[in-house]
């Protein structure tokens, strides 16, 4: 007797639980489901791809972290073409760009040259230090301080 009434309230809480889940369930049918992909912000999903799609896909080593070892000049005013040196910048596909502190969001025009090279336009900020990140698929890599001097 004393094992039925334990038992009797497990059962009816699972009973309880089940059937408020399967009321909630209907309550909300055709409600975006957490986990679902893209369908969680309208986008359409891509419904697959063919093998031509995969073979063009980059592959992007991930497993090296970037690294700038140089910027020449050290100095330079807005407009003027840098160039950065280091290592592991990865493939044009997986380069991401460049960005200055100082610069905040501003997109930075720059040429991929290698995978450890980029030549890059320094923006039309004030003068002052600033630093200078790239990001490639890898992750960032951020430079000693540089000086934007004035026009």
């Amino acid at each position: 007797m004393r094992f039925r009434l334990p038992l009797v309230m497990i059962i009816g809480c699972f009973l309880l639980l089940v059937l408020t889940h399967t009321k909630a369930e209907a309550d909300n049918e055709g409600a975006i489901v957490e986990g679902a992909g893209f369908t969680l912000y309208g986008v359409e999903s891509i419904q697959g791809s063919d093998e031509a799609t995969i073979e063009k896909d980059p592959v992007c080593d991930r497993s090296k972290q970037p690294k700038i070892v140089k910027v020449e000049p050290d100095e330079a005013k807005p407009g003027q073409i840098i160039t950065i040196t280091g290592e592991h910048f990865g493939t044009k596909e997986c380069f991401h760009g460049v960005a200055f502190s100082a610069a905040g969001p501003a997109n930075i025009a720059y040429t991929f040259v290698n995978e450890t090279t980029i030549r890059a336009t320094v923006p039309d900020v004030r003068p002052g230090m600033s630093f200078i990140d790239i990001i490639v698929g890898g992750g960032n890599a951020r430079s000693k301080a540089f000086l934007i001097q004035a026009k």
